[in-house]
C-alpha cells in the first residue's frame, strides 16, 4: 500500500530534524567553551550596578560630587495642589476635587485660611491621615 502525502511530509519533517540537531551537536563540539581561563569568566559590577566584563581599574574615574544620593527634592509646586470645591456641610466639612487626578480629598474648615463655599477654587496641600488624605492649608485662588 502507497504511502500517503502526509505520512511522506511527516518522514521528511523528521529526517530534516535529525540533521539540524546532529548540525547543532557538532557546533558545541567545535565550539567548547570548557576549560577557560579565570579572566574571561569574572564578571564585574560598574558604578551604576550594571554587569560588565571591563575590571574597575580600566574604567574611567567618576566625580562623586555629581552623583545625586537619595530622592530628588520636592518643588514648592508639586507640594500644592489646585482643585474645587465639590460637596460642603454646615457641619464644617467636605470634599476638593483636584484638578489633575480627579480624586476627592477631605478637608474641613479648621484648615481653611478664609471661608470657603462650594464651587470655590482652591490650593492646597494633601496629609496623610487615619482615614485616608485629607487636605490642609487650604486658600482660595483668585
Amino acid at each position: 500500500m502507497a504511502d500517503s502525502s502526509s505520512k511522506k511530509e511527516n518522514f521528511k519533517k523528521k529526517i530534516q530534524k535529525q540533521k539540524e540537531k546532529a548540525i547543532r551537536r557538532e557546533d558545541r563540539k567545535s565550539n567548547n567553551n570548557k576549560g577557560k581561563g579565570l579572566e574571561d569568566m569574572l564578571t564585574y559590577v560598574d558604578e551604576f550596578g550594571r554587569l560588565t566584563s571591563t575590571p574597575p581599574e580600566e574604567r574611567m574615574e567618576v566625580n562623586l560630587d555629581e552623583i545625586q544620593l537619595g530622592a530628588a527634592p520636592i518643588l514648592e509646586e508639586e507640594i500644592r495642589k489646585s482643585g474645587i470645591i465639590t460637596f460642603y456641610s454646615e457641619k464644617g466639612y467636605g470634599f476638593i476635587t483636584e484638578n489633575k487626578t480627579k480624586e476627592n480629598v477631605f478637608f474641613h474648615n479648621n484648615n481653611c485660611k478664609e471661608p470657603v463655599k462650594k464651587g470655590n477654587k482652591v490650593s492646597f496641600e494633601k496629609e496623610k491621615s487615619v482615614k485616608g488624605f485629607s487636605a490642609v492649608n487650604i486658600e482660595l485662588v483668585k
